[in-house]
């Protein structure tokens, strides 16, 4: 136990980017002395998906000063499509999150649980942990754990830096996801004139699949 006087070191887990069809899919782990919860709760952390994107960036500042662990892996796309052709996101996840676990070393942590079996999810993130604190895995956990809610911000802002980094090299491409028009009519554009998908792309999300389908029915 990472005992300092009567505070162990809580850890939160959580992801960025799972249902984007470009970049990265980004986890985040941070790991924080119990005793300093009540900073996070103070500062104003909430799920990232609830703050704006000038409070997410103040807090991400203020959360890095105070955590005592962070660790941030990137799933390029081209392992994502590799998982997905196998039917296996959930468990390309477990593996990553449990790295991230290995890496913050906590005494207990709680994981934003992406599988509808969060017993099952546990046990795939439990197959490869070299560490063995208590493990949470939960649904919802960015909304109710404050460790979590950290950890999500820390992924949404490191994984909005990897859309901007692609914006800066290619243009405006939006968000990244499928429901934003200016991401697929980015995409859409390119295909028809590269009659290839950009490599930043997910080629095994559905509606690029679709696309490069007619190209290939095109050229028979």
């Amino acid at each position: 136990m990472l005992w300092q006087g009567n505070s162990i070191l809580v850890g939160g887990v959580d992801e960025a980017g799972r249902g984007s069809i470009v970049g990265p899919l980004v986890v985040a782990g941070i790991g924080i002395r119990e005793s300093k919860i009540a900073l996070l709760r103070k500062m104003g952390v909430k799920d990232s998906k609830a703050l704006n994107s000038k409070a997410r960036a103040r807090l991400f500042g203020e959360i890095m000063k105070v955590i005592d662990s962070v660790c941030i892996y990137k799933i390029d796309p081209i392992e994502v499509d590799g998982s997905v052709s196998l039917k296996g996101l959930n468990r390309l996840e477990a593996k990553v999150m449990a790295s991230v676990i290995n890496n913050i070393g906590v005494d207990e942590v709680y994981v934003d649980c992406c599988d509808v079996n969060p017993q099952r999810y546990r046990e795939y993130m439990e197959c490869h942990l070299t560490c063995k604190p208590r493990l949470y895995s939960m649904h919802h956990a960015d909304v109710i754990n404050m460790a979590v809610s950290a950890a999500s911000i820390i992924a949404k802002i490191t994984r909005d830096q990897e859309i901007q980094h692609i914006c800066s090299k290619y243009g405006s491409i939006g968000s990244g996801y499928p429901s934003d028009e200016r991401t697929m009519r980015f995409i859409r554009d390119w295909v028809a004139k590269n009659g290839s998908a950009p490599e930043f792309t997910r080629k095994s999300w559905k509606p690029l699949r679709i696309m490069l389908d007619e190209i290939i029915h095109c050229r028979l």
